[in-house]
């Protein structure tokens, strides 16, 4: 998967350069209506509409989120002259069958149905989810829809390699880590906390029948996103291999790096060069960047002002909150005074006992805060990043960097802990290894020995 992916990372790139190019509107200007159409959905039109799709997913999580936390769904599903519309429910029905992603497979089938029969169409489309087809597929569709997305605001004309062939060995976490962690990793972590979000803010007066029917396509796409890489990776789910996969990324996150230490090797090169393309952005990438960041903090007004707390005294609520965020921003993650450190443990112990005690703070309640909270946190990094030849060499950017360090922990141990589980299932290892290589078995080939040979081979060179 990383070879396929690395390829259509550098295609989508292309394509985003061919998007700002003048070349693309002058064919167009001068293609007459179907060569222009040809020409659109066989090269930059393709990409564009994969950009369009992942769009369109958030602006429904978001536009779901407000509606939730607003109170017009609830309105919606308890007034009794709305919730027995049946224009309403025929339009939801319809968008629903849209989710499914039926259109999608429609032509596939027909195609292979008028070619070779309806019955072998069908049997082919089941082997192919067999296969894991959709989770691949939608994987991919992430993967054009970042590096195309990212192209058209910062640009990113560079060579690329990709390798040639395809390497048949165990990735290791880390490596899949560095690749992934910015166009699938943290976009499939932030629709999760959306759906989660959404479920648990609109439980109290909707069904769960109608909240799997609304966002079950979304379920799916944000699990591959997090775990496809996992899922086609050899010897993913092998115990030995997990736990060298956890000792190799710790190692990665901690190393400081030095002169001539590559992104490989240390965290805080590769999250330099993971942010390279903000350096040579111009003022109107830098201020859309800024402009989607600040959608970390749509929802997290509407979930603070739903907790217990708020009922009591919301100016505490609202001071409180100043003062945390004036203290995560300016707090030196590196002070080595642990004194310092001790008084601002007891101190945080203080507030939330007071909290608790004498304002009736709840469990659901410090839970809603780190689900409104954390997102924030995220933009303040991506928000900080922007402003990076200002910040570079101040205390303030260390603090930055220290956080954005927290924040890699706690994603890559979310992301972790699936695997460790799947680890410790019993046959898991094989399962996956008889799915990945289903036809080689057919055949009788020795798929261990193959994969033994290179990685032995890798290693050597």
């Amino acid at each position: 998967m990383n070879q396929i992916s690395l390829y259509e990372a550098k295609d989508a790139i292309g394509n985003g350069e061919q998007t700002l190019s003048r070349d693309v509107y002058r064919l167009g200007q001068r293609f007459d209506f179907y060569r222009m159409l040809s020409f659109y959905f066989t090269t930059v039109g393709f990409y564009f509409s994969s950009m369009i799709t992942v769009l369109t997913v958030y602006v429904f999580l978001y536009g779901r989120i407000y509606v939730v936390l607003s109170g017009v769904e609830r309105e919606i599903l308890q007034n009794r002259n709305i919730h027995q519309s049946k224009t309403l429910e025929e339009a939801l029905a319809t968008q629903s069958i849209v989710q499914l992603g039926l259109l999608l497979v429609l032509p596939m089938v027909m195609e292979i149905g008028l070619e070779k029969g309806f019955r072998t169409a069908l049997g082919d489309f089941i082997i192919m989810q067999l296969q894991l087809a959709s989770v691949f597929f939608t994987f991919q569709l992430g993967t054009k829809a970042h590096y195309y997305g990212r192209t058209l605001l910062h640009g990113g004309s560079k060579y690329r390699p990709t390798g040639r062939g395809f390497v048949v060995f165990h990735a290791t976490f880390a490596d899949n880590y560095r690749r992934y962690s910015r166009s699938h990793f943290v976009k499939g972590l932030e629709i999760l906390i959306l759906l989660i979000v959404y479920e648990v803010y609109g439980s109290s007066y909707r069904s769960s029948h109608l909240y799997l029917f609304i966002t079950i396509s979304m379920w799916f796409l944000a699990t591959s996103w997090l775990f496809a890489p996992f899922l086609f990776n050899p010897y993913g789910f092998d115990w030995q291999k997990t736990v060298d996969d956890w000792t190799d990324w710790k190692r990665w996150m901690g190393n400081r790096g030095g002169i001539g230490i590559s992104p490989h090797k240390s965290w805080e090169f590769w999250w330099d060069e993971e942010n390279d393309h903000l350096k040579y952005s111009n003022l109107r990438g830098k201020i859309l960047e800024i402009i989607l960041a600040f959608r970390f903090f749509v929802y997290q007004y509407g979930i603070v002002y739903h907790m217990d707390i708020t009922h009591h005294n919301k100016d505490l609520l609202a001071s409180q909150m100043v003062s945390l965020k004036r203290q995560r921003i300016g707090t030196d993650f590196n002070l080595m005074f642990r004194i310092l450190k001790a008084l601002r443990f007891l101190g945080f112990l203080a507030v939330m006992t007071v909290l608790f005690v004498v304002y009736g703070l709840t469990i659901s309640d410090l839970l809603a805060a780190i689900i409104s909270f954390m997102p924030s946190g995220w933009a303040i990094i991506l928000i900080a990043q922007t402003f990076k030849v200002c910040l570079k060499g101040s205390q303030l950017w260390d603090s930055v960097k220290e956080l954005s360090r927290a924040y890699e922990y706690v994603m890559g141990l979310i992301i972790f802990l699936p695997i460790v589980i799947l680890s410790w299932v019993p046959h898991a290892s094989e399962c996956q290894t008889r799915l990945l290589f289903n036809e080689a078995f057919s055949r009788g080939l020795q798929i261990s020995m193959i994969l033994a040979g290179k990685w032995a081979a890798y290693k050597s060179d």
